[in-house]
């Protein structure tokens, strides 16, 4: 099992990853709805 100092860590971690998902993937989404605007007209 990880020790106490391993899990705040793997939490910092993880806080970070879930930080990253929640900027990118309304990025993402305005690219693609730009990508399928330009591909559409």
């Amino acid at each position: 099992m990880a020790s106490a100092n391993d899990m705040k860590e793997h939490e910092g971690t993880y806080d970070g990853f879930i930080g990253l998902v929640k900027i990118s993937v309304p990025v993402l989404i305005i690219i693609v709805a730009l990508v399928v605007l330009a591909i559409a007209s």
